[in-house]
């Protein structure tokens, strides 16, 4: 009876997305079929001596890492959803892994600015019959693990879940990032630039092929870098942004205040940070001279999207209120 009593002001730390299961089970499935890819392309390289095979199967393998560690971080996640050593439970892993995911992205990104450059300054030739095959191969694998990682339930999702908190909140665009999935997110971007790197490949040898515009290779390179390069730095700085706790959306937290200052109240102490996927928690005290339960400060959040764990510290002060 005593923990059924207790039950009620006990906090659950389950602080998975909502698509957790299904995101990792794509995840999974894209990192089979690069791997899959990658072993045909170094071992076709091996048995046929292409280089230019193999070059391509160690560039799969750079994402094939990547990929991994955003499977492995949906897997980890879920097996500790309930292990009591991670304070706020375990969903913001996946922001550790897209933030590693990231990086490995800006690095691959810097490795084919630097042999762009160096093509360009010394240009070597091209086998071309060889070459736009394997392009045109890898385009494909991509272009299904783009499909596989483009998640259209969960925009659907979020474009309710905006609409929702614009009749709430009266708010729209970044404050509602608490809802992406980063991780997804980063593992979606890998195969997404690799098939527009490859679409620029294939046009570029296409070209160096029938009009014997060679630059044109290079070129493709430094325009995939710029892109990867500029990605890769947005996914860094939103992933570390959840990492260390920055707050999840300043008019939302202007919101909260507001309605718990309300006959005389005043806010003391607030902290908003996301804790997971479409999770936020906030901490917040309150100085009073007619002090309530915290339940009823707590009914005073009702309605604004995300807020999954709340504490409300109420402190008596007879001087608060004049």
């Amino acid at each position: 009876m005593q923990s059924q009593s207790l039950a009620r002001w006990q906090h659950a730390h389950d602080f998975l997305g909502a698509r957790h299961g299904v995101h990792e089970r794509r995840t999974w499935a894209v990192v089979s079929l690069t791997t899959v890819m990658m072993i045909v392309e170094i071992g076709g390289g091996t048995l046929l001596g292409s280089m230019a095979l193999m070059a391509d199967g160690l560039h799969m393998a750079t994402h094939v890492a990547a990929l991994s560690i955003a499977a492995v971080a949906y897997s980890f996640a879920r097996k500790n959803v309930g292990n009591d050593w991670f304070s706020f439970g375990t969903g913001k892993f996946g922001e550790l892994a897209a933030f590693a995911s990231a990086v490995i992205l800006a690095m691959v990104a810097l490795l084919i600015g630097y042999e762009s450059v160096m093509r360009l300054i010394h240009p070597v030739a091209i086998a071309f019959a060889e070459a736009i095959p394997i392009a045109v191969l890898g385009l494909g694998v991509n272009l299904l693990s783009v499909f596989l990682l483009h998640d259209h339930d969960h925009e659907a999702a979020h474009d309710h879940d905006d609409d929702d908190d614009h009749d709430h909140d009266h708010h729209s665009g970044p404050e509602h990032d608490h809802h992406a999935d980063h991780n997804f997110r980063a593992a979606y971007i890998h195969v997404l630039t690799d098939a527009i790197t490859a679409v620029l490949a294939i046009s570029a040898l296409a070209a160096g092929a029938y009009f014997g515009w060679v630059w044109l290779d290079p070129v493709a390179g430094l325009i995939g870098f710029c892109v990867i390069s500029v990605w890769a730095f947005g996914l860094i700085k939103s992933s570390a942004a959840v990492l260390l706790d920055a707050v999840a959306g300043h008019q939302r937290l202007a919101l909260i205040k507001q309605r718990l200052e309300i006959d005389g109240d005043r806010v003391t102490d607030l902290h908003l940070w996301r804790v997971g996927p479409g999770h936020l928690a906030v901490i917040a005290a309150i100085a009073t001279a007619r002090p309530r339960p915290p339940d009823d400060y707590k009914a005073q959040l009702a309605g604004i999207d995300g807020l999954s764990h709340v504490n409300i510290e109420v402190n008596s002060d007879p001087e608060a209120n004049c």
